[in-house]
């Protein structure tokens, strides 16, 4: 994180990703991932970790 050029307190950092969440919904022969918004750091840590966040609504076979 400090290399990103973030300071960020690990509470916080816990706080966000707990709130990420992700649900699937099936309609008319279709499942479907639908994740919450990224809120406060949440964006950040992904970035600064290299990892994609995923689309916020994505066809999962």
């Amino acid at each position: 994180m400090e290399k990103a050029g973030h300071c960020f307190e690990w509470a916080d950092i816990k706080q966000d990703l707990k709130a990420l969440q992700e649900i699937t919904i099936e309609d008319k022969g279709k499942t479907l991932a639908i994740r919450s918004e990224c809120l406060g750091t949440c964006g950040k840590i992904f970035q600064a970790v290299g990892v994609a966040i995923p689309s916020t609504i994505r066809e999962v076979a």
